[in-house]
């Protein structure tokens, strides 16, 4: 593998590799990481947090939080966060920079919501085109008074509003962020909001704060009631499943190869990736699961194996593997592995149009490939070829077709690697380690 740099752009090229081995350190949950910060933030007294994932996504959070009066110290691999309560953050003396972060922009929004000031939020030019009605309209309905461009993207103008309006919220679209965007807001309303999702999506929000959750054939509904105290603890961020995808991956379809991933979060609504390659043929082990601070963790021990089978994604699917879709089309189209994903119109408002980012490169390496407006398909094939992939600034994309460079035979060039970044900056000297040990 031989990286290049070009006027600050960095572009890998990545060789056929001849087996993978070795431990790879995953980095910590990224979605854990955010929300460690932003409830630190609100509870009374200081907090720690263990393993949090030290990339550009997670800053822009940590960068935010500072910004409106949270003391913030590292020490020996740890963050101290000093909470100021529900009612103690102070108006930022700037705009607050969400960067690329998707998380930090919509929750943060929830928690602006109902502060007795204005905060305006914005990000980078692919964050500033992400849709932000669907934070915009709820928050809206609870009293706070959001400003946005007619095309209701970032910057977002919050004129916050204390107490805010308890709501009943129906999810119309499965949304993690949406829902704890709402339920944060929910801490600080004069009563009992909720909120009510059909299909289940990931649950950190509720499961480090604690909040009760019923289950029924009209949908899963979470409630917060405001006021609610926010005691300090100690948050042990554990690896990042999405980020230890592309190793599960990598593992597979390397020929005589076996890579352990140790403390990898384990959360049920994390874990549909590890379930769908074992129903394929992969040999994934689980070892030493245990629950840390709520949520389940265990090393993953991956081995090569041969993954068969056709795999029909629908919406609720997707709602579990948002951030997985890259690599599992990458993985299902070496394998020989027929795909179809459908119900993912979602897909095409995250770092990238991810559809149209995976369409193409899988185009580029020689698959047939039909695009939908809210997914994507194509049937098995033996032949593929290298190419030049671009990552379309997209850190999954980039992650997931340099594992496609590992399998195909020749030499991969993907586009714009420095991207990784946002997520796993260690990413491609782990990729190379693996090959020497």
């Amino acid at each position: 593998m031989r990286i290049s740099y070009f006027d600050f752009v960095m572009d890998i090229k990545i060789s056929t590799a001849k087996r993978l081995h070795g431990t790879v350190p995953v980095p910590g949950d990224k979605s854990v990481s955010h929300r460690a910060l932003m409830i630190s933030a609100l509870a009374n007294g200081e907090s720690e947090i263990l393993g949090f994932l030290d990339a550009a996504d997670p800053q822009s959070t940590l960068s935010c939080i500072q910004s409106l009066g949270v003391e913030v110290r590292r020490r020996q691999g740890s963050l101290r966060v000093k909470g100021k309560g529900l009612q103690g953050l102070r108006a930022a003396d700037s705009i607050l920079d969400a960067g690329n972060s998707g998380t930090t922009i919509r929750l943060l929004s929830g928690i602006l919501a109902g502060q007795p000031f204005t905060t305006t939020v914005t990000g980078d030019e692919s964050l500033r085109q992400r849709p932000m009605k669907r934070i915009i309209e709820p928050l809206s309905r609870m009293g706070a008074a959001i400003s946005s461009p007619p095309e209701q993207t970032a910057p977002l103008t919050i004129q916050g509003s204390f107490p805010l309006h308890p709501i009943s919220f129906s999810m119309e679209r499965p949304s993690a962020q949406v829902k704890s965007a709402v339920l944060l807001a929910g801490l600080f309303g004069d009563g009992t909001t909720k909120v009510t999702e059909m299909i289940r999506t990931r649950d950190h929000t509720e499961r480090m704060l604690g909040l009760p959750v019923d289950e029924s054939a009209n949908g899963r509904t979470v409630t917060v009631d405001g006021g609610k105290t926010i005691d300090p603890r100690t948050f042990q961020i554990p690896a990042d499943i999405s980020s230890a995808a592309f190793f599960i991956a990598a593992a597979t379809l390397v020929p005589g190869s076996e890579v352990r991933l140790p403390g990898v979060g384990l959360n049920p609504t994390r874990i549909k990736i590890v379930e769908l390659f074992r129903s394929l043929g992969a040999s994934i082990d689980t070892v030493g699961a245990k629950v840390v601070a709520g949520e389940p963790i265990g090393d993953l021990l991956v081995k090569s194996s041969h993954l068969q089978g056709t795999v029909e994604l629908q919406a609720h699917d997707v709602a579990q593997l948002i951030d997985e879709v890259p690599i599992i089309a990458v993985t299902l189209a070496l394998s020989g592995v027929s795909l179809s994903v459908r119900g993912g119109g979602d897909l095409r408002n995250k770092e990238s149009d991810r559809i149209r980012s995976v369409v193409t490169n899988l185009r580029h390496i020689g698959l047939d490939v039909d695009e939908y407006p809210d997914g994507f398909a194509f049937q098995s094939k033996k032949t593929l070829i290298p190419s030049v992939c671009d990552s379309f600034g997209d850190h999954r994309i980039a992650m997931a077709f340099g594992i496609a460079g590992l399998v195909l035979k020749g030499e991969t060039t993907v586009q714009h690697a420095e991207c990784v970044e946002i997520s796993f900056p260690s990413f491609w000297g782990l990729l190379l380690k693996l090959q020497q040990d």
